[in-house]
């Protein structure tokens, strides 16, 4: 069965951290191929406001709030959601500076959203796609996972590990028909009052700026769809070619 032959129900796809930048085009980009979205995020307001944008497009939307860094409340959204044919890790937060300047409860809080969350999710969703022999999860890490960056060293080590899991989850669950993929962004215009910040990352790579977030949806889409059904445990780079040279 391909990924969009799935009987005659509307494809059900879970997309974390959906409330802004990445998370939100690619919630947008899926819900206008046809995907009923599970729009997942903590804050409220900003979650009624990309249903509502969603629908406003004709798309099928409902929004789903979860802290993932709270074991409690991720095994919470498992329960309501159900089961899904699509999920995007893309939920997760970064730190920015000296290793010696990071504290340990950061530290933990950035691998639990990061590493742990997208961990248990697969390990809850993926045995459902196994079984019905189709679905595609894709891990949005970073250029940060492949890079030696100075003050990215802990948020690089949690990228580098969603590339890991990747590979490791292509070897457990594409023999029963799930796809597995990671996008690897470089810098993307995801916050409006960063805008200067990301004209100075994206100066740095070959096409000489930094993505919208609409560009890296569409990657997401691609490794989605049909169009990718020989594609698994691959990392994108989608990084205006910054691994490349």
């Amino acid at each position: 069965m391909s990924d969009t032959q799935l009987d005659n129900r509307t494809r059900k796809a879970l997309v974390t951290g959906a409330t802004a930048g990445i998370g939100q085009a690619v919630a947008h980009q899926l819900a206008a191929d046809g995907f009923e979205v599970i729009v997942h995020g903590r804050n409220a307001e900003r979650g009624a406001l990309t249903v509502k944008e969603i629908r406003r497009r004709g798309g099928a939307a409902r929004f789903l709030a979860a802290d993932l860094g709270d074991q409690a409340e991720l095994n919470r959204l498992v329960e309501e959601v159900v089961e899904v044919d699509v999920l995007v890790n893309n939920a997760g937060f970064s730190f920015w500076g000296a290793t010696a300047d990071l504290d340990v409860a950061t530290f933990d809080a950035m691998f639990a959203s990061n590493v742990r969350a997208p961990y248990f999710l697969v390990a809850a969703f993926g045995p459902g796609m196994a079984a019905r022999g189709t679905g595609s999860i894709i891990n949005i890490s970073s250029t940060a996972g492949k890079l030696g960056m100075a003050a990215a060293s802990a948020y690089g080590a949690t990228k580098a590990a969603l590339a890991s899991l990747t590979q490791a989850w292509t070897a457990e669950f594409s023999p029963h028909g799930v796809r597995v993929n990671a996008v690897a962004p470089g810098p993307v215009y995801t916050r409006p009052e960063a805008r200067e910040l990301f004209d100075t990352l994206g100066a740095a790579t070959p096409l000489n700026r930094a993505a919208d977030p609409a560009e890296i949806a569409e990657v997401v889409a691609f490794l989605v769809s049909d169009r990718a059904s020989y594609v698994t445990g691959a990392v994108v780079a989608a990084d205006g070619g910054r691994t490349a040279v």
